[in-house]
């Protein structure tokens, strides 16, 4: 199968993408390291076949948020890891709100209340890809991890905002991230 391109996201590429456990977003800014993270929580939806939104918790870094304080391109990138050999990639320009911030509570409606949720990021797409999974290995799908959550609740409110400002105001780049007036 070769490499076919849309200017939006199709049906069937729309029912594969509910069907994924795992998705990867790609940022990178103008100079630095380019930035991979794997994302799954279900924290992610299709809201028109140009617009999608995902929920981000709190991690060990914050790289996405910093690329797109300095430029706005985002890739996410789904692929099979079943039968369908298939590796699906959405390009466009993307946003984000941080917890608490104007817009926050409207953005949440339909994403999953989890606790040590630190952003919404918004992609508009202007560019589909697919491409064939065929060197994708089948794996198995167990079930998600339930560390992340408990990590957050142990750490409560207060405790998250610390670990925000130690860990997550600053990229490995060192440039800002935008969370520092976002407190949970």
């Amino acid at each position: 199968m070769m490499a076919k391109q849309f200017d939006s996201l199709q049906d069937d590429q729309i029912r594969f993408i509910a069907e994924q456990h795992i998705f990867f977003t790609g940022s990178a800014g103008p100079e630095g390291r380019v930035n991979i993270s794997p994302k799954g929580m279900d924290t992610l939806q299709v809201l028109s076949p140009s617009h999608i939104r995902w929920l981000s918790v709190t991690g060990s870094g914050n790289e996405t948020a910093a690329h797109l304080l300095e430029n706005p391109r985002l890739t996410l990138m789904w692929c099979s890891f079943t039968t369908r050999p298939l590796i699906l990639r959405s390009f466009g320009t993307a946003s984000v709100t941080h917890f608490g911030a104007p817009g926050w509570t409207e953005r949440a409606a339909g994403l999953p209340a989890l606790p040590g949720a630190r952003q919404i990021f918004d992609l508009e797409i202007d560019l589909v890809q697919t491409s064939c999974g065929y060197a994708v290995p089948f794996m198995e799908y167990r079930e998600e991890r339930p560390t992340l959550n408990t990590w957050a609740e142990n750490k409560g409110p207060a405790g998250v905002a610390a670990y925000w400002t130690e860990k997550n105001t600053t990229s490995i780049d060192g440039k800002p991230t935008g969370i520092a007036a976002a407190k949970p």
